[in-house]
Parts: structure tokens; sequence; C-alpha cells
């Protein structure tokens, strides 16, 4: 039976979560609305508004909610992450003043399951307690988000590797304390098995950001995507986090959760979206008449909320499907295929409401006056978050199709007869 249900104790933490989401984190968005500021440890003024707020976080116990008990978390399970996540999705501060913002979540994991005891207690440990960030460093110029296009590579040279080539459109570089690198090591390898992961050291030499790039909907001085060039950048052996040529098993071990957290978290930013969508409804007139008196704004606004929920059930049932995978009830990779439409989902859902409210808010949508104009950018940066979308889609339906039986002949009629067969020695008191 499905069942997402919770305690009285941990609706009490949800409710007080709602509230300090609304009245602090939100607060935070205006104060600091700058892309990469909540990644910036330099940035003193936010960072002394920052830390009274996850000393509350802390006090309740809701300090970095992925993690499970082996990393000093509390294990929620992926049910109540859902239900804390589309909460903590209608602020950009909320994760990190909860402790959970990407890509230091999928990170800390990889460090977990790799790292060495000395990467974890110069890593793993400043991660965990918000005091560093990191980047993830995997997609290429002109590979795009496919590994088997990947050409940064690193060579053995005695007691150290050499990692050079270029990587694309690594989110918050410029403030990350360390990389994880994905770098061809056995070219001569099935395709996905000619690469490995790697931690570095941001100081390291040879490490250059050719440019750090804003993406749509950021001010360029706020470029947090960097285009980073690694010249012979020198790492010990011990630098390897897994298998050579596991680097794509590392990968997904974080990409699957990304995927998941991020359609959480679009549940509570489309949600932030239809509460503007009715504030504004009630409050602005047209022709003598409020907005929400409009039979196109009421259809707006109810089916953002239909699409909104049906969304909301397909991450839930999608989650409550990975926490029965980790409990053995279901088998492994069960929860692949509804992780995918979550995936896919999740972009055209907030393409959807996200426009709809625009268009409610008139000229004031596109400005930032509100909140809007990012929420719509960040639709078209859910396009590729994780992967592109399309690809998603792709694999989704050969998916489906691998074990679809074909039927014999061209049109329906060709195959009734035997179906109709069948039927009436199943049920001959039909004849």
């Amino acid at each position: 039976m499905i069942d997402f249900s919770v305690e009285p104790e941990f609706q009490e933490k949800l409710d007080w979560m709602n509230a300090f989401v609304r009245e602090e984190c939100e607060t935070m968005d205006l104060l600091f609305p700058g892309a990469g500021t909540m990644y910036d440890m330099n940035n003193a003024r936010a960072r002394a508004h920052l830390e009274p707020l996850r000393d509350q976080v802390k006090a309740k116990g809701l300090w970095a909610c992925h993690l499970g008990p082996h990393l000093g978390g509390p294990g929620y399970g992926q049910v109540k992450l859902a239900l804390m996540n589309e909460i903590l999705g209608r602020s950009s501060w909320a994760p990190t003043v909860f402790g959970t913002a990407a890509p230091d979540t999928g990170n800390s994991e990889i460090l977990a399951m790799f790292g060495t005891g000395d990467q974890k207690a110069k890593y793993l440990q400043p991660l965990l307690d918000g005091k560093i960030c990191s980047a993830f460093s995997m997609t290429e110029p002109q590979g795009g988000a496919d590994p088997t296009h990947f050409t940064c590579a690193a060579r053995r040279d005695g007691d150290e590797w050499a990692i050079s080539g270029e990587k694309w459109f690594i989110s918050n570089a410029r403030y990350a304390a360390f990389h994880i690198v994905m770098a061809v090591t056995n070219p001569e390898n099935q395709p996905h098995e000619r690469m490995s992961m790697f931690i570095v050291d941001a100081q390291t030499p040879g490490i250059e950001i050719i440019r750090n790039c804003a993406v749509f909907g950021e001010p360029a001085e706020d470029g947090s995507h960097a285009y980073i060039r690694y010249n012979d950048v020198r790492v010990p052996l011990d630098a390897m986090l897994g298998e050579p040529g596991g680097g794509f098993r590392v990968a997904q071990a974080r990409l699957g959760g990304g995927r998941i957290h991020h359609a959480m978290r679009t549940v509570g930013r489309c949600q932030r979206a239809i509460d503007m969508m009715k504030e504004r409804a009630v409050s602005r007139q047209t022709r003598g008449r409020k907005l929400g008196d409009h039979q196109f704004v009421q259809g707006a606004i109810a089916d953002s909320v239909i699409q909104l929920e049906q969304f909301r059930l397909l991450v839930l049932k999608a989650a409550w499907m990975i926490d029965e995978v980790e409990a053995g009830r279901l088998p492994h990779g069960a929860a692949r295929q509804h992780i995918a439409m979550c995936k896919v989902a999740t972009e055209a859902v907030m393409h959807d409401i996200i426009g709809r409210a625009v268009r409610l808010h008139g000229s004031l949508g596109l400005t930032e006056e509100t909140w809007l104009a990012q929420f719509w950018a960040g639709v078209q940066s859910l396009a590729f978050a994780d992967g592109p979308t399309d690809a998603h889609r792709s694999q989704l339906a050969r998916n489906l199709l691998r074990d679809v039986t074909p039927v014999e002949g061209h049109f329906p009629s060709d195959h009734t007869p035997t179906r109709l067969s069948e039927a009436l020695r199943r049920y001959p008191s039909a004849r």
C-alpha cells in the first residue's frame, strides 16, 4: 500500500519549516539576491545573517536533512524529504540555510562512499558543517552531458595523476574549496568504463577558470557557471574516487538523487508562483472587475493547481518507491523509471505554471520587481540540470518499449480473430 502520511511530530517540524522559510529564508532572498551569494564564504554581511538562522535549524534537528545516519543525519527517507524539499523550494536561500544546497549534497555522498579518511576529514566534514562549498566538474564543451565524448584525461605519472582538459558549466567553481572531476583514464575500455573520478583541491596549480558565465536571468557579474581548463593538474594517486574506469558509476550514485530533489523543490517553487497568482487575482482590477472574476484567469489558476497536484503525487510516488527499494521491499532499480518521469515532468510543469503566473502579472512579471522573472529563467536551467530532459524522455520511452510484444499484420482487424478465439476459449459460456 502506498502511504504518504507522517506522524504528528514530523508534521510539527514541517509546520515550523513552512513558517521559517516564508519569514526568514524568503527575507534572505530579498536582502541578498545575487545568484552566487549563498556560496560566497567571503561575503561577511550575508554570512552574519546566515549563521543565526542555521543555528535555529540545527536546534530543531533539521540541519542537512538529506543525510543518512551514517553521516550524522536524521535519515528521514525520501517521502519525508519530498515534503521538506517542497517547502525549501520556495526560497533560493533555504537550501543553504538548511544545509542541503547542491552540488554539495551529491558531492558529500560521493566523498562518504569513496573518500579516504584524510579526504573526509579535510573536505567532507567542513562540507557537512557548511564551512566550505564544492564543485562537480563533469560536463565538457564539446560533449555536453554525454560522457562518451569526453576528452579531459588523467594520465598516471609516477605517484601522481596529471589531469588535462576543459570542463564547462561547472556550478560555483569560483567559490569551491575542491572539485570532483571526471576524466578519461582508460580510453581502451567500453564507453561508460573509460572515465574515473578525482577529488582536486581548488588551490592546486594548473586550475584555470577561463571565465564565469552568467546563465539566463543572471547579471554577468554574478556568473556562477565556470568554463575551466585543467593544465596538467597534479594530484596524488589516492585522489581517485572509486575504481579506475568507474567514474560513470560514481556519477550515477549522485545524479539520481539530484533529479528527484530538483523535482521536489520545483513543487515548492510552483506553489509560490500559484500563491502569487491568487494574490494578484484578488488584488488587481481590469475593466471594472477583479482579475479573478475573468474566466481566462480562473482557468489559468485552476489548471495550475491541478497540474501541480498531479506532479506532486508523481514525485511522492517516486520518493516512496526509493524508500521501498532501500528497505528491500522493491527490487534494485524499481524506482528508476519514476525518477526519469519526474525529471521530464519537472521542466514541463514549471514551464506551464510559471508561464501562466508571468502572464497574469503582465509587465510586472517581466521585471525583477517580483521573483517570477528569476523563476522563468530557472525553467530553462532545469531543462539541463542533471542531464538534458530530452535525453531522459528518449531513454524512458526506450525502456517502456523494450519488452512490448509486436502483433502480426498491419491493422487491428488482422489479429482480432485470434484474440476473440482466445477469449471464447476462456469463457465458453459467452458463445
